[in-house]
């Protein structure tokens, strides 16, 4: 409740003189995510030969290409960049500083006249969601009109994040491109690229060679697969491509455990495994292992400007049970007196925090770290296991940052539908994320307190790729749920309404189709019959 108090009290701040209506007594603007505030006024804008895109800011010219070249592609409207003319406008404008609160928000005011539009905000972030909002209004036109809507908008949630597994199938540049394409859309703005596990080492690091052209080889389902990974020039390149959409990447380096692809390439480092899972972890009682995995983080910090890098830290106990026989490990047990492996674990935990620390990044990792006492102000935890609500109790009493991403519904390796036989389902009960579900996700459900509400950064959803090794299946598992994630970490609470979602949910397909999106059909759903493994 207070924070949706400040959050319109924000909204008054940046939104034109007369905008600020409620969505309860107008039409429903057809934005995902929906809007904080909006107005349908008469007349329209028409786009034509004679726009022009204009800003007077160097910072928001990028921003301006993005809008020209959007329109283009979406709507195949023509539009000129530069200086206004006689014909219609469309003015890009930046009111804030970096002193600003509103800043952090993505906060932005859309306003369009029949001859002008106007998109202002306080940062460059702001303004490119706005823009993201016109690209929306102008693809679901048929004759490059659009309705004169007053809208003045701000985010619930700093972060609104996707997280893509490529460790155990792997996809390519021109699809995460895609992938960050469609993000975009719908103003999400946290890529969270899990890079190495079980299967395959991802990240080309120079001084380990071997990390990809042997642990590189083989995914979830063909181990003997060629090696399949991003050099770092590619990684740069896709890095940029996000920053121009106001993504921010954060690469997984998973550690402690589910390293067996980096011990397959460097086995000195390993700790061991077992049956289930064989050379499962590093190996905490070598001196040399944490060398090996800082100068691995070294390159991947020098990839990433994010400033975060997320080392997993969860589910050790799957493969470290040779950590107990291990001398090396023995000895590290007597010097630092630990007294069992989970003391072993979250001393490695520590050690790589500080490490990361050196480098001026924030450690980020599953759920599990809780009781490793991180140094809170360091420390980003997502909340995943959904049936332990303990652990996000323990992690907000503890005072650590959290990202909320529940198996169910933030899971989208979880089927979508109760018919649907490719992919997880939930206990006796099979559980699963359907499109209402990931809709309906609400903080409110959750053991939080009023006052570590500031604590939560937002939500995020994690599509793992055990069941998912075709493009085609990797859309219909991410595609509509992709929507109404966008949505639930957006709009307010107290506007959100799910069959009015899928009115404008059914007004978006049409665009996924276009770009050749085989999505799953909700309203339909004998149309877009379940893709194989």
């Amino acid at each position: 409740m207070q924070k949706n108090i400040l959050l319109k009290l924000l909204i008054a701040v940046v939104c034109l003189p007369g905008a600020v209506t409620s969505l309860m007594a107008q039409t429903t603007c057809p934005i995902i995510p929906l809007p904080a505030d909006a107005r349908l006024n008469s007349g329209a804008f028409k786009f034509d030969n004679t726009t022009t895109i204009v800003t007077t800011q160097a910072s928001l010219q990028p921003i301006a290409q993005y809008l020209q070249q959007g329109l283009s592609q979406k709507s195949a409207i023509q539009v000129k960049l530069g200086k206004a003319t006689k014909g219609s406008v469309v003015k890009l404008v930046l009111t804030g500083n970096k002193q600003d609160k509103l800043v952090q928000l993505d906060a932005y005011s859309l306003d369009i006249q029949p001859t002008q539009i106007t998109i202002t905000a306080p940062s460059a972030a702001g303004v490119f969601y706005g823009v993201i909002s016109l690209l929306q209004l102008t693809a679901q036109s048929k004759d490059a009109a659009v309705a004169c809507w007053s809208i003045s908008d701000i985010a619930g949630y700093g972060w609104r994040g996707f997280m893509l597994d490529e460790s155990r199938h792997f996809f390519g540049k021109a699809k995460v491109k895609q992938l960050l394409d469609w993000m975009a859309f719908y103003k999400l703005n946290r890529f969270h690229w899990h890079l190495t596990d079980e299967p395959g080492w991802r990240i080309e690091i120079k001084k380990y060679p071997a990390l990809t052209l042997t642990g590189g080889k083989g995914n979830y389902t063909d181990s003997l697969a060629p090696a399949q990974y991003y050099t770092q020039q590619e990684i740069k390149e896709i890095v940029a491509y996000a920053a121009a959409r106001f993504i921010t990447v954060i690469p997984e380096i998973d550690m402690p455990g589910h390293a067996t692809a980096a011990n397959r390439a460097y086995p000195e480092y390993s700790g061991g495994g077992s049956a289930k899972h064989p050379e499962f972890t590093f190996n905490p009682g070598k001196e040399g292992t944490y060398q090996y995995l800082t100068n691995i983080l070294k390159e991947t910090d020098a990839l990433f400007p994010s400033q975060m890098i997320h080392i997993g830290g969860d589910e050790v106990s799957f493969g470290n049970e040779k950590w107990m026989a291990n001398p090396d490990i023995q000895q590290l047990m007597a010097r630092e007196k630990l007294t069992d492996a989970k003391g072993v674990e979250f001393y490695f935990i520590r050690r790589m925090a500080d490490c990361l620390a050196t480098m001026k990044n924030k450690v980020l990792a599953w759920d599990e770290v809780t009781q490793a006492n991180l140094v809170p102000e360091q420390t980003i935890v997502f909340w995943w296991r959904h049936d332990q609500p303990r652990q996000l109790t323990t992690s907000l009493q503890k005072g650590y940052s959290v990202v909320l991403c529940p198996r169910l519904p933030f899971y989208f390796d979880f089927v979508q539908d109760s018919a649907h036989v490719s992919g997880r389902k939930w206990g006796p009960q099979k559980g699963y994320a359907s499109l209402e579900k990931v809709y309906d996700f609400s903080v409110a459900d959750y053991p939080i307190q009023p006052g570590q509400l500031s604590q939560v950064l937002g939500l995020q959803a994690n599509l793992w790729t055990e069941t998912i090794k075709t493009e085609q299946r990797l859309d219909f598992m991410t595609f509509p749920r992709m929507l109404a994630l966008a949505e639930t970490a957006w709009t307010d609470p107290q506007q959100k309404n799910f069959n009015d979602f899928v009115k404008r949910m059914e007004a978006q397909l049409p665009l996924l189709k276009q770009q050749g999106i085989q999505y799953y059909d909700f309203v339909l759903p004998q149309q877009s019959p379940e893709p194989k493994r």
